[in-house]
């Protein structure tokens, strides 16, 4: 009965939806996972879990989501992160199924990024000092590395990699104090970020483009990842990057940009944000071909320049199959910006930040939970037209690029 009454008001707080449809939605989800959780108490102690994710409660750790399961401790919530065996992994192949088949599309882009997770104390497993976007600063903290897919029918997390410095992997006994497979070695974001992207195409995830920011984007591998994969990208990159123009030349890309004529400049819009459209003035030149890179495709410069603030520009490198039109490459370019709002609704809405485990398994175990009751209210938003719209950037030596104008 009280599981029953904190549905109805996340029901409530979100937006109003037939019952039965979201009840019957829910349970259709719990049992694609029920196989990876060979024990039953195991498996009633999930949907406990999932349930008190999506309930309205201040904070979603063991012991209020113990309270939402009508339980008089949180140790049967700590147990199923901790020491119960099921398989994550497994529950996380089946979650990035069920969003690519409710919210998969012709067009459909996968979008990586970090987020942190403020922490005090050493012992959590990855935590250090260092630069936590989410915070603005360097903190204490433990960084996730994240995969979202968005389309035209929605946008959720689907996938997930705790990342794990080098502080921690030169330190066995440290790995081994916080649960830390033996088999773990020491990974960069951007590797970490290739490993789901390529989950993700293995498993025909429907996407035909990569998002990133700069921290992906200026990294030549993870660009050449993206081109082996044959998958189009639009990635941020720093106004220093640089770009080769000619046989012979590089420049930097804002050095390239500072030189486009008046008319290779477009308003369009980046899509829809909270004030309405994101309109900006966008540029993009093609880049020379010389034959490393799959047939039928090609390379491009975008640029995006602020409106009212012309000295703003922002820059970025795509590929994709020719001829790229610089609308497409623009709406990908926007669609970055969809993980940052599920970062958002993740830690708001289902709890994704409110643990407080330190052991690997049990990071791994509470994130794909959240995601679960992300996917869940992100399907539930598609399919219901309130709920989505409840729901929901001296001269230099001539170049042989071609600005679209």
């Amino acid at each position: 009965v009280l599981q029953l009454w904190f549905v109805i008001c996340i029901l409530w707080t979100v937006v109003a939806v037939d019952l039965d449809a979201w009840v019957a939605g829910l349970d259709g989800l719990l049992a694609r996972i029920a196989g990876r959780f060979p024990a039953v108490r195991s498996r009633r102690r999930a949907r406990s879990y999932l349930v008190g994710l999506l309930a309205p409660v201040e904070r979603k750790n063991s012991w209020q989501l113990s309270e939402v399961a009508g339980d008089a401790t949180p140790d049967g919530m700590q147990r199923l992160l901790n020491q119960a065996a099921w398989d994550v992994d497994g529950v996380r192949d089946d979650l990035r199924a069920y969003a690519a088949e409710h919210l998969g599309a012709p067009g459909g882009v996968l979008i990586v990024d970090e987020t942190g997770f403020v922490k005090k104390g050493l012992m959590s497993a990855g935590v250090q000092r260092q630069y936590s976007g989410t915070a603005g600063r360097v903190e204490n903290c433990q960084l996730g590395v994240f995969t979202a897919y968005a389309s035209v029918r929605g946008r959720a997390l689907i996938d997930r990699e705790l990342y794990l410095p080098k502080s921690w992997t030169s330190d066995r006994d440290r790995c081994r104090a916080a649960g830390v497979p033996e088999g773990v070695e020491f990974a960069t974001k951007q590797v970490l970020a290739q490993r789901m992207l390529a989950r993700a195409l293995d498993a025909g995830v429907p996407a035909a483009w990569v998002a990133a920011d700069e921290a992906y984007g200026q990294d030549s591998k993870f660009r050449g990842f993206c081109e082996r994969r044959r998958i189009g990208y639009v990635v941020a990159v720093p106004r220093s990057q640089k770009v080769t123009t000619g046989m012979l030349s590089q420049q930097r890309i804002d050095t390239i940009v500072a030189d486009a004529p008046g008319r290779a400049w477009k308003r369009l819009s980046a899509g829809d944000g909270t004030k309405g459209e994101r309109l900006y003035d966008w540029a993009m030149a093609r880049l020379p071909g010389y034959g490393d890179l799959p047939g039928g495709h090609e390379r491009a410069i975008l640029a995006r320049r602020s409106i009212t603030r012309p000295d703003e520009i922002a820059y970025y490198l795509a590929a994709a199959p020719a001829p790229a039109a610089i609308e497409d490459l623009v709406r990908v370019a926007g669609t970055r910006w969809a993980i940052e709002e599920c970062f958002g609704s993740a830690k708001n809405e289902t709890g994704l930040d409110h643990y407080q485990v330190r052991r690997w398994n049990a990071w791994y175990a509470h994130t794909t939970l959240a995601l679960a009751a992300h996917i869940f209210l992100a399907v539930t938003a598609a399919s219901t037209p309130k709920a989505h719209a409840a729901w929901s950037a001296s001269r230099p030596p001539p170049s042989d690029i071609s600005w679209h104008t």
